[in-house]
Parts: structure tokens; sequence; C-alpha cells
């Protein structure tokens, strides 16, 4: 057996024994507690900038992600790979269900439920009774969008083009089950920091019937940052309500859920978490829960829970939870959103400097992610950037992935994580200086 191999079977199993209880005991476990083995991700002492120019810190971090080799995998936005520990402690969590089945459903699974709550609280910045787990932001969303109950007929509801599709399509719904007009804006390309905060302002200026209106922190189609306080804080004082999609926000940027001073949210916990894949959450601010229905029928309060109903619910993915939590927190989110934010500056500022390649990607540093996108200049038509997405993968080994939607046009996307090195967002470099050549 080769020494990766080794390796890799030493993490699954001290990961395993160390994160649960032995699944024939059915005592319900503590916190997950880092593994010993995983004491090579305490980054060193370095300020985060100087930290992402650490390659051998990164590919320890790597190291801990089977990922495959294949391509050069430039679509971390979909959903985040686990860590190979939570990986093994998820499975260990399927097993422990699977035997205890409605035993411990019932009766073991409440308060490991309610402990996994409390760490997602905790990572978020928030209290216990402000958020429920659910399978993930577009779930959430709908429960907000969808049960938002201040309303009236002839009221006007806004979106953006850099929404994500399902939510424009719940707002949408909002004028046949609420009677409403759904106004949709266009945000500036390229944008400032101002010129944000002005397009905002002047749809509110223009529609004063706007009562409730989305916002998407960071968008998937091209990665930029809204500054989501400031428009939030503006539309508040006009009587209008915000519902913030921070699916890519949260865990990609230093920040807590009150920096946006939201008061209605939707979290992704399986994209830049790395908790499995079917794990989110939906915050409503102590004190708001009553302007969101309960769902269908589930009894009026103030209880959040009884805003979503997911029905029998993975059991073992929300186990896993708090593991993954405690080893994006040991990383650290600042070092994790230099990290990416110097692989995303890398490629970028390569591309800028081929003829022919158009990025949508901002200067400004409060408006940037790990997000950014492409497109081959004049090919802005979804059939030409489908055509460029599968040249890419062929010829180069290099998946991203198309997005449509944008008033601009169509693109490619990039998305690097935390395990992506350098070479591999350098082959995207080379590989549109081939494209076009």
């Amino acid at each position: 057996m080769s020494e990766p191999d080794v390796k890799r079977r030493a993490w699954l199993r001290g990961a395993a024994a160390l994160s649960l209880a032995p699944a024939g005991a059915m005592a319900a476990p503590a916190l997950p507690s880092l593994p010993a083995l995983l004491a090579d991700l305490a980054p060193p002492a370095m300020p985060p900038a100087a930290l992402a120019l650490d390659n051998g810190y990164w590919r320890r971090v790597a190291a801990q992600y089977d990922v495959t080799d294949q391509v050069a995998m430039l679509d971390n936005g979909y959903w985040g790979s686990m860590a190979r520990p939570v990986l093994a402690a998820y499975q260990q969590h399927v097993a422990t269900v699977n035997h205890g089945n409605a035993y411990y459903g019932r009766l073991q699974f409440p308060p490991e439920y309610e402990a996994a709550r409390v760490a997602a609280a905790q990572a978020l910045g928030v209290e216990r009774d402000e958020i429920v787990l659910t399978r993930g932001a577009t779930e959430a969303l709908q429960a907000l969008i969808g049960g938002y109950n201040r309303l009236r007929p002839g009221d006007t509801v806004l979106c953006a083009d850099v929404d994500y599709d399902n939510m424009i399509t719940v707002m949408g719904w909002l004028k046949a089950r609420r009677g409403v007009d759904v106004v949709r804006i266009a945000l500036p390309e390229p944008a400032t920091y101002q010129s944000l905060i002005d397009t905002y302002a002047q749809a509110m200026a223009q529609h004063p019937k706007l009562r409730m209106m989305l916002l998407t922190h960071v968008n998937h189609r091209n990665g930029m940052v809204l500054p989501v306080a400031e428009i939030v804080r503006m539309a508040r004082s006009r009587g209008i309500d915000a519902i913030i999609d921070t699916a890519h926000g949260f865990g990609q940027l230093d920040m807590k859920l009150p920096d946006l001073d939201a008061d209605f949210a939707g979290i992704n916990l399986h994209k830049w978490i790395g908790a499995p894949v079917g794990v989110g959450a939906l915050y409503i601010r102590r004190g708001r829960v009553r302007d969101i229905d309960p769902y269908m029928g589930e009894p009026d309060g103030d209880d959040i829970r009884t805003r979503v109903h997911t029905g029998t619910v993975n059991f073992a993915a929300y186990l896993a939870l708090p593991l993954a939590l405690q080893i994006h927190e040991r990383i650290g989110v600042a070092n994790k959103a230099a990290r990416l934010q110097r692989l995303r500056n890398r490629w970028v500022e390569a591309a800028r400097g081929i003829d022919g390649v158009q990025v949508l990607a901002s200067n400004d540093p409060r408006l940037t992610s790990a997000i950014a996108s492409f497109r081959l200049r004049g090919k802005i038509s979804l059939a030409d950037n489908v055509a460029l997405s599968k040249r890419l993968l062929k010829e180069h080994g290099v998946f991203a992935v198309l997005r449509d939607g944008l008033a601009s046009g169509a693109c490619v996307r990039v998305t690097p994580a935390i395990f992506t090195s350098e070479q591999q967002v350098d082959r995207l470099a080379m590989a549109l200086k081939d494209t076009v050549g």
C-alpha cells in the first residue's frame, strides 16, 4: 500500500473513532472534537494576507480533501466537498442512525439536533431561537419569501438580475399569491460600491409602494458582493423589508450575520463550510418571526421551527455539521477569505491581460469574493458560453460552468476552493490564452 493510501485510511479511522461513541452504545455523543490528526490545520501565526501566500500550509489543508484530479476543479460553488474527517464522521453517523432506527431518531436525535443548531447559531453570531436548520438556502428563502405576510394587493416587491433563479421565480409567484407587482432591475456592470447603492435608492424612489425586496449578498453569476448592510438600512428607513440570500456569503467572507443588519436571511452550510450536502439555515431576527407565516398550518407563534417543515431529515448530515464548523473555525474564516481572494485575483489579473477576454469582476475589494466570471468579447449568448465551457473542459481539462441571467449576457463562472492550487488556476489562464490565440 502506498504512503498516501496509508495516510488516507489513517485519517478516516482516526476521525471516525474520535468523533463518535460506538454505534451500539446509542449514547448521545458530545459535539465532536477535532481529531488529533488535524493538528497541522492550525495556521502559522501570520496575518491572513501573508498566510494566503504560504503554499505549504494550503497543501496541508488540501491533503484533507479527497477531490478528483481528472480536471482542474473550478466549480466549487455548487457545493463544497467535505474534509475527510467530516466525511468519516458523516458515514459513522449514518451507521448510528441506521442501527438505532426510530429508537434513536425519536429519543436521542432531538438533543443532538439542538446541539448542531447551537453550533450553527454561534458560528453565525446569532441566538439559537433565531435560526432553524434547513436542507439549504433555497428551502430557507422559499419559506421566507413565500411566507412573508406583510404584503397587500397593489404593493411592490423587487429583485435583480443577479439574484438566484429559483428566488426570482418565488418573487414572481407572489404576484399570483399576494396580488403584488414584481419589479426586476439590472445592476450596473461594471459596478462600483456607490453605483450599487444608488441603483437601489433609485428603485426605492421610483416605486413608492415597494414593501419587500430580495438582496443577494454574493451572487452566483459573477460573484459580486453587494453592500447589503447599507442597502438594508436605507430600505428600513423607508419601511421596506429586505430578505437576504447569503448562500455564497457566509463561510467564504470574514463576516457574521449581524454584520448584514438583516431581519431575514437564507444560509447555506454545505457550500463554504463543508457540511454534507443538504444542510442550510433560515434566520429571522428575534421579534420578526410572526411576519413569516407558519408552514402550511403549523402552529402560529414565535417558534421559528414552525416556519419550515422538512419532514424526516437527513439525521447524519445535521450531526456532522458541528465538526465541519470546527474545522472551518480551526483554519479561520479570515484566512480562508484571503486565500480564496488570492486564487481569484491570480486568474482574474492574468485574464485581464488577454485580448479578447472580458472579465466580469470588480477591482474594488469590497465587492469581490472567491467567485468571478468571464466571457469572450462579444460572445454573450447562451450557446457561445456553453461552447466555451465545453471547449475548456475537452481541450484543457478545466471544469468551469456556464451562468446565464445577467442583463449583459451569459458567462462562464470560476469558483476555486481552499484546496485549489495555484497551478490549477494558472491552467485556466493558459487555456484562455490558447482559446483566443
